[in-house]
C-alpha cells in the first residue's frame, strides 16, 4: 500500500495476511482460558446442584404429566405415601436394627430358671417390660436345660434354643419360635416390650413347665 498526494494506492501483488485455522483456534482457546474470563463462573458445587435441581424438575414434570390429575394428583399421591410411612412408623417403631439373633441368650454367669423368673417379675413390677421379657425368655431356656431337654451350652441364641427344644416339644414349636422372635425384637431389633407381651411370655413359660416332653429313642 502506497500514499501519493493523499491517495492510498493498494498494490495488487501483495497477498492479504491470513492465519491458518488450527493455530488461530489454539490462540483463541489460550486467550479464553485466562482467569480473567472465568471470574464469575459458577463453582463445581454450584454446577452440580443446578444439574440435580434440573433433573428433579424434569422428573417432577414427567411424573405430573403421567399422573391422573396432573400436579394435584401427584401431590395427593405423595401425601398418601407420607401418611402410610407415618402409620408404619407409629405401628412398628423406629427402624433401628434388623432383628437377628446374633447375640448370646445369657449374660455372664449362670443363674437358675427360678432366679431368672424372680428377676423378670421384679422388672415387670417396675414397668421395665423389655428387661422383663428378656429375663422370662432366659427362664424358659434355663428351665429346659434343667429338665435335660436342652444340653447346657454357652453362646446359644434364642432361635437355636427354640429349634432344639421343638424336637422334644413339637406341640409348642410355633410358640417357641414366637418367643425367640420376641426376645430378638426387644434385644436386637430396637422394639419396646409392653405388659401384654410379657404376660403372654409368662403364661407360655408356666405352660411349658407343666408340659411333658415327647420321649424319643431308638426303635426296636
Amino acid at each position: 500500500m502506497m500514499s501519493t498526494g493523499g491517495l492510498l494506492i493498494t498494490r495488487a501483488d501483495t497477498p492479504p495476511v491470513t492465519t491458518p485455522r488450527e493455530p488461530a483456534q489454539e490462540a483463541a482457546e489460550r486467550e479464553l482460558s485466562k482467569p480473567m474470563y472465568h471470574e464469575n463462573d459458577p463453582g463445581l458445587l454450584d454446577r452440580a446442584l443446578r444439574k440435580v435441581l434440573s433433573w428433579l424438575d424434569d422428573l417432577f414434570d414427567a411424573a405430573s404429566g403421567a399422573t391422573p390429575g396432573g400436579t394435584l394428583g401427584l401431590l395427593v399421591i405423595a401425601l398418601l405415601v407420607v401418611l402410610a410411612v407415618a402409620a408404619l412408623w407409629w405401628r412398628l417403631g423406629s427402624p433401628r436394627r434388623l432383628a437377628t439373633s446374633t447375640g448370646h441368650l445369657f449374660d455372664e454367669g449362670v443363674r437358675s430358671a427360678a432366679d431368672h423368673r424372680t428377676a423378670a417379675e421384679a422388672h415387670a413390677a417396675a414397668g421395665r417390660w423389655t428387661e422383663a421379657v428378656q429375663e422370662r425368655m432366659r427362664a424358659v431356656v434355663r428351665s429346659l436345660e434343667e429338665r435335660t431337654l436342652l444340653d447346657p451350652r454357652p453362646g446359644r441364641t434364642a432361635d437355636e434354643a427354640a429349634a432344639e427344644a421343638a424336637v422334644s416339644l413339637p406341640a409348642h414349636a410355633a410358640d417357641l419360635r414366637a418367643a425367640a422372635r420376641t426376645f430378638d425384637d426387644v434385644t436386637y431389633g430396637g422394639r419396646t416390650a409392653d405388659a401384654d407381651t410379657y404376660t403372654r411370655l409368662r403364661t407360655f413359660d408356666l405352660t411349658l413347665d407343666r408340659t411333658k416332653p415327647l420321649l424319643t429313642g431308638p426303635t426296636a
